[in-house]
């Protein structure tokens, strides 16, 4: 891999060098091929690279850097991927020799912008199937659904949901296309999704079987969906983080009716250059007071978005850190660590005193999801994360109130290629549970035929060690999630025939396959997520 990724990297200079005198022009393309890469780029690229191609994550593939390097070499990068991180797409299938031509000559084109979407226009969308009047005021089941868990099946558009204590599947609902993440209220009944094409809907745990109830498309490209959970507030509130247009849609906690729009189009912290794809990346509600944290990607800043008074909205913006994308909390929920992935760097605020505490070196694109939380038996509480650019998990102290010496500060690393003969990256999430003494890494990024269908595991007592256990022979084997007890891992295997494997979190053994379900990926326990235990 590393190899491979050198050999790009040469092949991309020399077309540089040699090309740009040649490069005058885009390659013809007929509308029909247009359409087809605008729809590729969309839900394949746009993710890493922007919608308008100004880069985050990924790089800028801007025609005036992307005519230079040419059909050929954009097609090689895309079919092997790069040791920096980047999706090896024909090498693990996702697109064909076709399609990656296709692609190589679409990125030469100009970009162009999808519509706006105004407020008026999300209502024109707005959907109420089960009307509030008409739901249960308590469970109508005798089920515990606590421990259900929702499950992404994410070329399907819909979300399964499963009986965590039975691993029944009890519904399956329609959703948006390639659902991201789902979220709980906080009461816990209602699990809302948002997926890639803006689309938001909300299910109801409660109802005899789980019931879509709500749905609104808030726009074109979106990633994140959180709720208003501080004391008076619960329930109330629904916000959706859209890529484009780039905006935060607030609408009604119980019916998703859109409320307000807020722009995130604005001028970055460091240059104050102004930017007109500000993307709304990581979401969480504030434990400490009515506040949404928003992760503001291009424009490196997070902002604290106070719920209490929409027609007096009091947005505090935080300068942290550009292309902010994931994070999480703390095991005391008053600290957010966000990952700014293209700066290799860790942002901290604290949502008690609404201030940035620290900010810090990690690796090669880090990507904790969430992160994951645990005592080390020397340092006390610690934090990590993985990285999709490098196979190393990076350690941290979380603990300012009885270690603040090892506070925000870089404690070790594990090495995974050393540990465990993993090369390269490809790593986007990692896994554990207050009750667990094992963290637990996926490689699904990987181009190690075996390593991409494996998990990573160490015991937290001796972190260096690591043990890898391989889940399939096909597909990719991605996200983690416990069940409510923390006692079962469950994991995805990622294909057209995919899978759910459920692990015994103490003996790492499998216990139980649930099988053909398409394509799932992320997978969210009611409880866990709840009370954002992580």
């Amino acid at each position: 891999m590393k190899r491979f990724g050198y050999l790009i990297t040469f092949l991309s200079a020399f077309a540089l060098i040699f090309s740009a005198s040649q490069a005058t022009a885009a390659p013809k393309m007929t509308e029909k091929e247009m359409k087809e890469g605008a729809k590729i780029y969309f839900e394949e690229c746009a993710g890493c690279h922007g919608v308008l191609r100004k880069g985050a994550t990924g790089p800028a593939l801007e025609p005036k850097k992307t005519l230079e390097m040419g059909t050929d070499v954009l097609a090689v990068f895309i079919q092997s991927g790069t040791a920096g991180g980047m999706v090896p797409f024909g090498d693990l299938g996702i697109l064909n020799e076709q399609q990656i031509n296709l692609m190589a000559r679409y990125i030469q084109q100009e970009p162009t912008a999808p519509p706006e979407i105004s407020l008026a226009d999300m209502k024109a969308t707005w959907k109420v199937t089960v009307p509030v009047d008409k739901r249960p005021t308590k469970p109508a089941h005798n089920k515990n659904w606590q421990n259900f868990f929702g499950v992404v099946l994410r070329d399907a558009g819909q979300v399964a949901i499963f009986d965590g204590d039975t691993k029944e599947k009890l519904a399956t609902l329609n959703t948006g296309f390639a659902v991201h993440i789902l979220r709980v209220s906080a009461s816990g009944r209602y699990l809302y999704s948002i997926g890639r094409d803006g689309k938001a809907t909300m299910m109801d745990m409660w109802m005899k079987t789980p019931a879509l109830v709500a749905e609104i498309k808030t726009c074109s490209e979106a990633r994140s969906i959180d709720t208003s959970k501080y004391k008076g507030f619960e329930d109330k509130y629904a916000v959706v983080g859209c890529y484009w247009p780039p905006h935060l849609a607030i609408l009604d906690g119980a019916t998703l009716e859109p409320l307000k729009v807020v722009s995130t189009r604005s001028y970055t912290f460091d240059t104050n250059e102004y930017h007109p794809e500000p993307r709304v990346a990581a979401i969480v509600s504030s434990h400490y007071s009515p506040e949404w944290v928003i992760n503001v990607k291009e424009a490196g800043y997070i902002w604290l978005v106070d719920y209490s008074d929409l027609a007096n909205l009091n947005v505090k913006m935080i300068e942290a850190e550009r292309f902010l994308h994931d994070g999480g909390w703390d095991a005391t929920h008053r600290y957010f660590m966000s990952a700014a992935n293209a700066r290799d760097t860790m942002v901290v605020i604290d949502t008690k005193t609404r201030t940035k505490v620290a900010k810090f070196k990690t690796g090669a694109k880090p990507h904790p999801g969430r992160g994951a939380n645990w005592t080390d038996p020397k340092y006390g509480p610690v934090t990590g994360t993985v990285h999709i650019g490098e196979a190393v998990m990076t350690v941290w102290g979380s603990d300012p109130a009885k270690h603040k010496d090892n506070a925000w500060k870089v404690l070790y690393k594990v090495d995974f290629e050393k540990a465990a003969g993993v090369e390269g990256g490809g790593q986007l999430f990692l896994k554990t549970h207050p009750k667990s003494k094992n963290v637990w890494v996926d490689f699904p990024l990987n181009t190690g035929e075996d390593t991409r269908v494996s998990l990573g595991v160490m015991d937290i007592n001796d972190i260096q060690k690591v043990e890898m256990i391989k889940l399939a022979d096909r597909g990719r084997v991605v996200h983690m999630e416990y069940n409510k007890d923390g006692d079962e891992l469950w994991v995805s295997v990622w294909d057209q025939k995919g899978e759910i494997v459920i692990l015994d979190d103490k003996t790492r053994k499998v216990k139980k396959r649930i099988t053909d379900l398409r394509t799932p990926t992320g997978k969210f326990n009611i409880y866990n997520t709840m009370h954002d235990i992580y």
